[in-house]
């Protein structure tokens, strides 16, 4: 049985909660602050759009990434799952939203999965773990710029 990989990343924003949520529960915005290329929603959530239940896939590059949405917490959480694309099985993802004193948003994002393949999992936590910071540093500009303009 593979080992299960935990990390975490994390980020600081100016900009308040609502308009890092706003950017993260919409996956339209995620090529314009994240390394991925395309966004596409495959199937609406259970209240619509991309509401919980949604898959939502991300390209990047040769990789598509299936997502589901699994439970949103406007302006606080988001939890997602992998159902396809990357070789992991057993994925949870978590975003929390904590507001700091001065107005701005503590950003942290959680991932846990098992590698498919064994003997990958270092490189892979390797890989995911810089991918996942360049997301969330990306969330936290974008929200920053979002509130400057």
């Amino acid at each position: 049985m593979a080992r299960r990989i935990d990390f975490k990343a994390q980020a600081t924003t100016p900009a308040d909660a609502r308009a890092v949520y706003r950017l993260l529960a919409d996956g339209a915005t995620w090529p314009s602050w994240t390394p991925i290329g395309r966004f596409e929603l495959e199937a609406e959530g259970i209240d619509g759009g991309e509401s919980a239940g949604a898959i939502r896939v991300f390209i990047s590059g040769p990789v598509r990434s299936r997502e589901q949405l699994v439970e949103l917490h406007e302006n606080e959480q988001i939890r997602y799952t992998v159902l396809s694309g990357p070789p992991m099985r057993d994925h949870a993802a978590r975003v929390d939203l904590t507001p700091t004193g001065d107005g701005g948003t503590r950003i942290v994002w959680y991932e846990s999965f098992e590698p498919t393949w064994p003997g990958t999992g270092p490189l892979l936590r390797w890989f995911l773990a810089r991918f996942v910071q360049r997301c969330a540093d990306g969330l936290a500009a974008a929200a920053q710029l979002s509130t400057d303009s």
